[in-house]
Parts: structure tokens; C-alpha cells; sequence
């Protein structure tokens, strides 16, 4: 997936938007202020989440994160290669990387997340 044909949340969630379908992971940049990723945990498949809650979290060396639903909708696959090969992360965030798939409850919700050139600026004013 190319990151220009993306959705972005500001707290570093990608979407590709297939019909009602989405799939999620996270940016290369928020990959790269994490660094050392160890580990990860991913929801189950069939929960349903909300805009803003915790889909997960991702630990590097520094520190846990959350992982947060840009969009409403039900989980209908995960990435169970994505766990025990973090590596992916590093070599392939908007292709091998991604985390899971969303049946999405509103697929208009998709409006209310950055382009790639509105995420870009919001990382650039995020790091100074």
C-alpha cells in the first residue's frame, strides 16, 4: 500500500479503506520514535471497538503504547504473523505490517482522519 492513498488518526494509526472493510496498522514514523519494538498484543477476533479506545499495545524498549481505533467497526481478521516477527514493522509498515481488519460500523468515519499530507504536517509540528 502506498502511505499517499492512506487515512491517518494523529495518534499514528494508518487505515486502507477496501468497501466496508479496513485494515489498520501504524506509521513508519510512530515506528521509528518507538524504535526496538519487543513486543505486541492484538485484540480478538469479533470484538467491536470505538473511536479512541485501546485495539492493543506495543512495546519497544522505551516504553508501552496503545494502539487506538481510528474508526468504529468489529475486528474480522488480525496479522497472527505480526506478533512473533516485529521485524515486519521495521521492513514493511503499510504492507506485511499491518495489524488488523475492520468491518467498519460507518464508513463515512474515514472523513474525519488525516490525508498523508495533513499527517505528514502534523508529525512535523509533533517533533518540534
Amino acid at each position: 500500500m502506498k502511505p499517499e492513498e492512506l487515512y491517518f488518526a494523529k495518534t499514528h494509526e494508518w487505515v486502507a479503506v477496501d468497501g466496508d472493510v479496513a485494515t489498520i496498522g501504524i506509521s513508519d514514523f510512530a515506528v521509528k520514535l518507538l524504535t526496538d519494538i519487543v513486543y505486541m498484543s492484538l485484540p480478538a477476533v469479533g470484538k467491536k471497538f470505538s473511536p479512541g479506545e485501546s485495539i492493543g499495545e506495543i512495546e519497544s524498549v522505551k516504553a508501552v503504547s496503545d494502539i487506538y481505533a481510528p474508526i468504529q467497526g468489529e475486528v474480522i481478521a488480525i496479522n497472527e504473523d505480526l506478533p512473533d516477527n516485529l521485524t515486519l514493522l521495521n521492513d514493511s509498515p503499510y504492507d506485511k505490517a499491518w495489524i488488523l481488519k475492520f468491518r467498519m460500523a460507518d464508513p463515512s468515519q474515514v472523513k474525519i482522519l488525516l490525508s498523508h499530507a495533513e499527517y505528514q504536517k502534523h508529525c512535523e509540528s509533533a517533533t518540534h
